[in-house]
């Protein structure tokens, strides 16, 4: 068992940068340079919505640590727009320009080519619908992996002694 998992942490890493390495290259043969394929996925996520920046990472769309030079990035280069809340100031909700929709239709092209292309004959046993349940599975497991321990704290007394005495020294 212990191969196993270790071997399909190995194969999620993977498959993840082959994955991002497809997404360029379909960005390269459309001459497309001013916006990266982590950004791409960013914008096909968001698709038709309008979000803020912490559903981005709620919803699971983005998962880096600099979401927001991402997406200052894609404003700069046309392929999103934002605009403050007027009920919040604080907030700023982001959507798909029309440049980032000719963007995100292309994509979407890309991955309906790719789903034609994987037909269930070409995988073994119950190809994707199975590994996708599987890796739902494996995120379900990390998720409580990574949940906060419950804290037990012990009440102490207060401490009588030199930090009482050193408050006495300041008054």
């Amino acid at each position: 068992m212990l191969q196993s998992y270790l071997e399909a942490i190995s194969l999620i890493e993977r498959l993840h940068r082959q994955f991002l390495d497809v997404v360029k290259a379909e960005l390269d043969s459309a001459g497309i340079r001013d916006i990266n394929n982590v950004q791409s996925l960013i914008l096909f996520n968001i698709g038709g919505e309008e979000v803020t920046v912490g559903e981005l990472t709620q919803r699971g769309y983005y998962l880096g640590s600099n979401v927001s030079y991402n997406l200052k990035k894609m404003v700069e280069n046309g392929y999103l727009t934002q605009e403050r809340s007027p009920h919040d100031r604080r907030s700023v909700r982001i959507r798909v320009s029309d440049k980032g929709a000719a963007l995100w239709g292309r994509l979407n092209d890309m991955f309906q080519r790719h789903a034609e292309e994987l037909s269930e004959e070409s995988l073994p046993g119950a190809g994707l619908d199975a590994a996708a349940e599987t890796l739902r599975a494996l995120e379900l497991f990390w998720r409580g992996a990574v949940a906060p321990a419950p804290r037990i704290v012990e009440p102490r007394a207060p401490q009588i002694g030199r930090a009482a005495s050193d408050a006495r020294l300041r008054a």
